[in-house]
């Protein structure tokens, strides 16, 4: 069981301008001390063709750690546009905020950011050199990809079978929005038990189904594997009516601790 659980990011500043700071409030719950920091990271991907135009755009070390829920505010810079291949700055790419503990990271979550021009007039006709002051970014806050991965935390009891994990870079697996480690242990059970019920009964192609109809396939999300014209097509779905940030049913903190009254003094080394 992870010792620390994200339980919701909320992107605070979104739409923005290409050139704005990048602005999460992050909620997490913490079930015992830690005896390090947490480390977060904000990665902004230039291309999908290759991972040398990656930029970490900042990274935080946020502790002391109180145990129960807290809450905290991560900016980051805009990326370096003299890094990003110029016929990319426009269109889809993907953002990766992830978390580790003494250099072992634990959860990722990507999300897809369009970037296009404010004006219908430079849409429909873009000028051959890109003029970053007039292009918009929007991140789909609502549709996550997350990644969890187990570790060793500061106990020999906490660590994986097989220390260390593997941490592979391919595939981020949709997590639906759960965030919460009680509901996902909740979920795996009431599948397991589903399971042994329907031990031996396949659908009609033959292809394993799980209990919501979808086939064992799509489990795994390729984040860099959809086509533009779809994820355009949800954008203009949702960019209206859906929230900048995820809606987490957890209690709030039963008393707001030093750490997170005083951010930048007891939390960010």
């Amino acid at each position: 069981m992870s010792v620390v659980s994200l339980l919701g990011v909320n992107v605070i500043n979104n739409p923005a301008k290409f050139t704005d700071k990048y602005v999460f409030e992050i909620t997490f719950e913490c079930l015992e001390p830690l005896q390090k920091d947490l480390e977060w990271k904000l990665t902004y991907v230039g291309s999908a063709q290759s991972d040398q135009y990656d930029q970490l755009l900042d990274s935080l070390l946020v502790g002391p750690i109180p145990v129960g829920v807290n809450k905290f505010v991560f900016e980051a810079d805009p990326p370096d546009t003299s890094r990003i291949p110029s016929d990319e700055l426009l269109g889809v790419t993907v953002i990766l905020l992830t978390c580790a503990y003494d250099d072992r990271e634990f959860v990722r979550v990507g999300y897809y950011v369009n970037n296009e021009y404010e004006t219908e007039e430079l849409q429909n006709d873009p000028p051959a050199k890109p003029i970053v002051e007039k292009i918009r970014r929007n991140v789909l806050a609502n549709k996550p990809r997350v990644t969890r991965f187990a570790i060793k935390w500061d106990s020999e009891a906490s660590a994986p079978p097989e220390f260390p994990p593997e941490q592979p870079e391919a595939d981020l697996v949709a997590d639906e929005e759960e965030y919460g480690a009680e509901e996902l242990a909740e979920e795996e059970a009431e599948a397991q038990g589903e399971d042994s019920q329907m031990e031996g009964v396949e659908g009609e192609n033959g292809d394993g189904v799980d209990m919501d109809g979808e086939s064992e396939d799509e489990g795994s999300v390729d984040i860099e594997g959809e086509s533009e014209d779809e994820l355009l097509e949800e954008e203009e779905g949702e960019e209206d009516g859906a929230g900048d940030g995820m809606e987490v049913d957890e209690p709030e903190p039963a008393a707001a601790p030093a750490v997170l009254n005083k951010q930048a003094e007891a939390m960010v080394h």
